[in-house]
């Protein structure tokens, strides 16, 4: 199997496109009842449009066993070229990463898993392990409460944590399959994380419902050619519209916001070949 950076690469590429949709499955926002019904209809509606799809996996655990079926149901639609990035967050003790690693790359088939590093080096390993699967590590969240740890100074570097953990990140890359999330509601963070990660991969949440600025994460998050920021939008395409034509309203948002995308990146210097 082909490295999770190199899949990633490719799928921007032959898409045009550094949009990832989010899959974050409401039943009380869905325009229909059945989960794996309206997941695979907006994946049908918007495969040639993104680089990859985030699964959040809260909202199909939330339903229970049927949640699950419907994430199966999901990840099965997604077509073999598209990378899936698996929304978990995990982080444990070895052995439970271990397990944690297990399902979501054996059992879940993901390509790439959103992990949490605040419990250490041996929380992270077990994931970066497979080496041809990608390992995303929250750095500097999306939501208000990050800045509660994440911008807090370190005593000896006085140097915020995210910042620390963007220096773990880059020694725990010995495999080329770590990259980094930084939310798209703090700009100057995705600055200086993109300043110190290099051409690593960064995961940007927060476009849309949370407030996060299109231009300025493009302009701050892409690496020096112009690629590797992966920006996520989940509710603004997922529910484009309450009516029966939500798939074709998912498509006409992930079209104007990867079209959006681009502008910038031709304005930045940077286009699609």
């Amino acid at each position: 199997m082909a490295k999770f950076i190199e899949r990633l690469d490719k799928a921007a590429s032959s898409n045009r496109s550094l949009l990832s949709i989010g899959i974050d499955p409401a039943p009380s926002s869905m325009p229909i009842d059945d989960i794996a019904t309206f997941t695979t209809a907006i994946i049908e509606a918007t495969s040639d449009l993104v680089c990859a799809y985030k699964p959040q996996m809260a909202f199909f655990e939330a339903e229970g066993i049927a949640g699950l079926r419907a994430l199966e149901a999901t990840i099965r639609a997604i077509p073999s070229n598209i990378p899936i990035i698996l929304d978990a967050k995990r982080g444990d003790i070895g052995n439970t990463s271990a397990a944690y690693a297990k399902a979501a790359f054996e059992v879940w088939g993901a390509d790439a898993i959103t992990v949490s590093p605040y419990m250490g080096t041996d929380s992270v390993d077990p994931f970066t392990a497979y080496s041809d699967r990608g390992v995303f590590v929250l750095t500097r969240t999306s939501n208000p409460g990050g800045a509660d740890f994440e911008d807090k100074l370190l005593l000896d570097s006085n140097e915020p944590l995210y910042i620390e953990v963007t220096r773990r990140a880059i020694q725990w890359n010995s495999h080329g399959n770590v990259g980094l999330v930084v939310g798209a509601t703090t700009p100057d963070e995705l600055t200086r994380v993109r300043d110190i990660c290099g051409d690593m991969p960064i995961l940007l949440p927060g476009i849309g419902a949370q407030g996060g600025d299109l231009e300025s994460s493009i302009s701050n998050g892409v690496d020096r050619h112009g690629r590797r920021a992966i920006i996520n939008v989940a509710r603004g395409v997922l529910y484009a519209s309450s009516g029966a034509d939500f798939a074709e309203a998912a498509r006409r948002e992930a079209t104007r916001i990867r079209d959006s995308i681009n502008t910038e990146l031709d304005r930045l210097g940077y286009p699609w070949e």
